[in-house]
């Protein structure tokens, strides 16, 4: 399968002191602008090259329908920092609940715009028992930055 067209869930694990200007600009970008923010992204081209440009400061993988379920129940928001609910979700989009809407989602039949007012960024706690390795390295090297793949998952739902 190609990388385009994959829908991925971004987590910035590094935090914002002494991160170049050029790197915080594109993580300002990405709507990572502070420590566990997470975002739904669809990979296409620009997305892939500014995730490569900061992929020192990011995890990331493919995020399965059971995570976007877990993710938009528990930490989906609205304005005033209100829940997203099934209500919510019926009355303005064209989806039936939020189990749903994370279906689409994670099919990448959907966008965070398609439901009204819904925040696109979600704020995490840190991780249960807490990174493998050091938050400075690759995850090749038993750090916790880079690509994740389908791992991305379980870091997130400890996250949650």
């Amino acid at each position: 399968m190609s990388s385009e067209g994959r829908v991925i869930l971004a987590i910035r694990v590094r935090g914002q002191v002494g991160v170049r200007p050029q790197i915080e600009d594109t993580l300002n970008k990405l709507l990572l602008g502070r420590l566990h923010q997470a975002r739904v992204l669809k990979l296409t081209p620009s997305i892939l090259g500014m995730i490569t440009k900061v992929k020192d400061y990011i995890t990331w993988g493919e995020i399965d329908e059971e995570t976007a379920v877990l993710l938009l129940n528990k930490r989906g928001r609205l304005p005033g920092n209100r829940r997203l609910t099934d209500a919510y979700v019926k009355s303005n989009s064209s989806y039936r609940t939020i189990k749903a809407f994370a279906k689409a989602i994670a099919e990448g039949n959907a966008t965070m715009k398609d439901v009204a007012e819904l925040k696109p960024v979600f704020r995490l706690t840190p991780p249960k028992k807490g990174y493998k390795g050091k938050k400075t390295q690759p995850l090749a090297m038993g750090g916790a930055t880079g690509d994740r793949g389908s791992e991305i998952n379980a870091l997130a739902q400890r996250m949650i």
